[in-house]
């Protein structure tokens, strides 16, 4: 078992869906909007508030929240799907809900030497 999955083969198959997932994060981070977007269909400006972005922030954690948690069902089932796809998804749940758990501890400590500020 510990040698089929530290194959050749294996690796090379790991490596490249992590340089399809880099290559993918890239795009993702170019294109990204930021605190103004253009709106092609009317022309103009539209303003994203903060809250939209954290909703969608969210959202994409939960997504992979949920694609992780199909992926380990599906693998526990017996379907075809690599263990390693299986752990890569699990990680990168983790990593996300990680980071959005440190966002939400740094926000909570700026609110809170916000409150405790002398007026």
């Amino acid at each position: 078992m510990i040698d089929k999955a530290i194959s050749p083969a294996s690796i090379q198959s790991m490596l490249q869906t992590l340089r399809s997932h880099q290559a993918e994060a890239s795009g993702k981070a170019a294109g990204m909007p930021g605190a103004t977007e253009l709106n092609g269909a009317a022309g103009g400006v539209q303003k994203t508030g903060f809250s939209d972005l954290v909703s969608g922030a969210l959202g994409q954690v939960n997504n992979l929240q949920v694609q992780s948690s199909e992926m380990r069902d599906a693998f526990d089932r017996g379907e075809n799907i690599a263990l390693t796809d299986v752990v890569l998804g699990m990680q990168k749940s983790s990593l996300a809900f990680e980071a959005t758990l440190q966002v939400r501890n740094k926000v909570l400590k700026a609110y809170e030497e916000i409150l405790n500020m002398p007026v």
